[in-house]
This record gives structure tokens, sequence and C-alpha cells, in this order.
């Protein structure tokens, strides 16, 4: 299985401790976090439940997004060692973009920075 297999198959039910961790440990709040996600996918509270407790995969969890951002196109820098805005891979984009906006969550950005207002 390769990297991109392993992300597409990580539940995001696993991963998003480790977000509400990270916000926090900065100052930041679990509803800033979620303001980012839904933001980012157009989920809301209801369906971020339903997706940790189905432990639904990042390839869905993206592939099912009720609506990607416009202004995601506006996310750009380096993220885990890759320029976001260069990565090929639609899906992985997508899941370094949500890093990306949490990175900036957890350094103190503004709320309409972050959301590229």
């Amino acid at each position: 299985m390769n990297n991109l297999e392993r992300v597409y198959k990580m539940s995001f039910a696993s991963v998003y401790p480790h977000y509400v961790t990270k916000v926090e440990k900065k100052g930041r709040t679990v509803e800033e976090l979620h303001t980012v996600i839904f933001w980012l996918t157009g989920y809301n509270e209801k369906d971020l439940e339903n997706i940790i407790t189905n432990k639904v995969n990042f390839e869905d969890f993206f592939t099912n997004a009720p609506q990607m951002n416009a202004n995601a196109k506006k996310i750009t820098g380096v993220i885990c060692g890759y320029r976001v805005e260069d990565i090929e891979d639609k899906i992985m984009q997508q899941v370094r973009y949500l890093d990306k906006l949490i990175d900036e969550l957890a350094k103190g950005k503004k709320m309409e920075k972050i959301l590229r207002e």
C-alpha cells in the first residue's frame, strides 16, 4: 500500500483527536476547528458527528463533502514538505488543505485570514 492509499483509507475519526489537541494546545477552540472544517467541506455539526461515529475514511470524507469551498484554491504554502497548490492528486490536495488550515489556526492566525475572506 502506498502513502496515498494509506491516507485515503485512514479514518477521519482516528485523526480528529489530534486536530483537537493541536488547536487546543495553542489556545484555540473546538468550535474554531469545526468552523475551519465546515468552511472547507460544507459539512455541519451533525455530519461531523456521523463521520466520526461511522469512522468514515479520508477518501469518502472528501469525496462526499457537500461543497468544497471555492476559495480553497487560495490556500497555498508548504505542508509536510509539499506545496499544497502543486499536489496533483485531488483528494490528497484536499487533505493537505485541511492540514494547512489547522496549522494556521494553531499558529494563531486570524479567522478571516484562515477562511480566505
